[in-house]
């Protein structure tokens, strides 16, 4: 294991070679600012881990951290899948290939998944919860104050985050505008609203109502 931001923080980054050959794939394949953002969120998780006193397995959390918005690259926008799913199944290729155990690959393959679907992961296991809990904090500023001011900046000087909320909010829309029926009730219709001139958000009450059931 390396030192990760700060002894202050006291978060460790995993040194494995299979840590070490996803950080190798996520630099190759996104940019600075899902790089730096998915560092963050593992760092994050990891803090919360530790103040929620959680037993979590750091390698599966930092590779889940890793994947997350793998998802929202230019090779995913024509698959007609959540970003989440497209991230997750890379995350599961990637550990599979390797001989990581099924159980693992689930972990990382559901908090994945689940990272955009609050009021679940935190019921589910601490891998699960914990990149949500990272995701959260770093992009939705949840629990903001739940670590220190040095611990904050010791992360974001090692990982820094220029211009992120509109950055973000902006990767999302790219990454989600050729494929708006994806957006259906999760958060992402949200991004589009705002940014998709003519994006019209699907109801799920008129869903049910127009649905072919002749009652």
């Amino acid at each position: 294991m390396t030192t990760g931001p700060s002894q202050a923080s006291g978060v460790h980054v995993p040194d494995t070679s299979l840590a070490v050959e996803a950080t190798e794939l996520v630099r190759d394949t996104t940019d600075d600012l899902v790089y730096h953002h998915s560092h963050r969120v593992y760092l994050f998780g990891a803090l919360q881990g530790r103040r929620r006193d959680l037993s979590f397995d750091p390698e599966l959390l930092y590779i889940g951290a890793m994947f997350h918005d793998l998802g929202l690259g230019k090779r995913f926008r024509t698959s007609g899948r959540r970003f989440e799913v497209d991230s997750a199944d890379e995350a599961r290729r990637f550990l599979q290939s390797r001989g990581v155990p099924e159980d693992s690959v689930r972990r990382v393959w559901t908090a994945i998944a689940l990272h955009t679907t609050p009021g679940i992961p935190a019921f589910m296991e601490p891998e699960v919860a914990l990149v949500s809990a990272g995701v959260e904090y770093d992009v939705l500023g949840i629990g903001y104050e739940d670590f220190s001011e040095a611990d904050r900046a010791a992360i974001v000087a090692l990982h820094p985050r220029p211009d992120f909320k509109r950055r973000i909010l902006a990767a999302f829309t790219d990454g989600i505008r050729p494929k708006p029926e994806t957006a259906f009730g999760n958060v992402k219709a949200d991004v589009l609203q705002h940014y998709v001139p003519g994006f019209e958000r699907q109801d799920f009450v008129r869903s049910v109502l127009d649905s072919p059931w002749p009652e």
